[in-house]
């Protein structure tokens, strides 16, 4: 799942690696795609080697170290958050973003917001 793409994306920043290669899932890789869109991560691509099919994901990092932080998770299996658009806030005032499954896709809470389509709040991130 996407928790574990989370966790090795802020593992590998703090130890100052170039790439990840994780897994293929096509959520994690939805997920992956929105946080290369939001510049907490580098490019990502899908890759195959034999049968076997993986996510590489670029680590971004800036001038005092990796541009991911943290993360909290929010919506867990024993436990689904939905939120509808209206009630989408700004995450750490406006410096973090929030990642929703919706019916449109995996989207951060800007783009949510701006299609007025809400869903299941996955995550927030800073």
């Amino acid at each position: 799942m996407y928790y574990n793409l989370l966790s090795q994306l802020k593992n590998a920043g703090q130890a100052k690696k170039e790439s990840l290669l994780l897994p293929f899932s096509k959520m994690d890789f939805a997920v992956a795609k929105v946080l290369a869109e939001t510049g907490y991560a580098g490019d990502v691509q899908k890759k195959t080697f034999g049968r076997r099919e993986f996510i590489e994901v670029r680590v971004r990092r800036g001038k005092n170290g990796p541009v991911l932080n943290d993360f909290k998770i929010l919506s867990k299996p024993s436990r689904r958050l939905y939120i509808g658009y209206e009630n989408l806030k700004p995450v750490k005032q406006g410096y973090g973003i929030a990642v929703i499954s919706t019916p449109n896709g995996v989207m951060s809470n800007k783009q949510a917001r701006k299609q007025k389509v809400g869903g299941e709040y996955l995550f927030e991130i800073w």
